[in-house]
Order: C-alpha cells, then structure tokens, then sequence
C-alpha cells in the first residue's frame, strides 16, 4: 500500500508543471494574436504640420538726421 502513494504524489506534480505549460503557453497565444507580440502592421503613417510662423515686422524706418542750424546772421 505504501508504494500507491508515493507514485499518486509524483503525478500531482507531473499535473502540476503540465498545467504550468498550458497556461504559459495560453499567455503567449494570447499576446501573439491581439498583435502585442506579432507581426502587426508594417506601415505607420505619421503626418507632422508645423504651425504657420507669423510675418516678420517691417524694418523700422530710418532716422533722419537732425537739421543743422543755419548761422545766425546777428551782427555784434
């Protein structure tokens, strides 16, 4: 009798590391077919506009040079 239960508890473990398998390998099936891990799509289409810059201000006039002083035509 002592024999049926030493080879009862090494399948238990024989089921154990099976159902370990099973389940790891449903994982990867899992993550393979919703594309996390598979193939995928090969093509991204990526579309990047740039904002309009705005117009540059126009370049300040130039000064005008101060009018010189006509000589006083005072006699002392």
């Amino acid at each position: 009798m002592a024999d049926s239960t030493d080879n009862r508890g090494s399948n238990n473990t024989l089921y154990f590391i099976v159902g370990g398998l099973v389940v790891v390998v449903a994982v990867i099936a899992f993550l393979y077919f919703n594309g996390d891990l598979g193939g995928g799509s090969d093509t991204t289409n990526v579309t990047i506009e740039a904002p309009e810059t705005p117009e540059a201000p126009a370049a300040p006039a130039t000064p005008e040079p101060p009018a010189t002083p006509e000589p006083s035509t005072t006699t002392e």
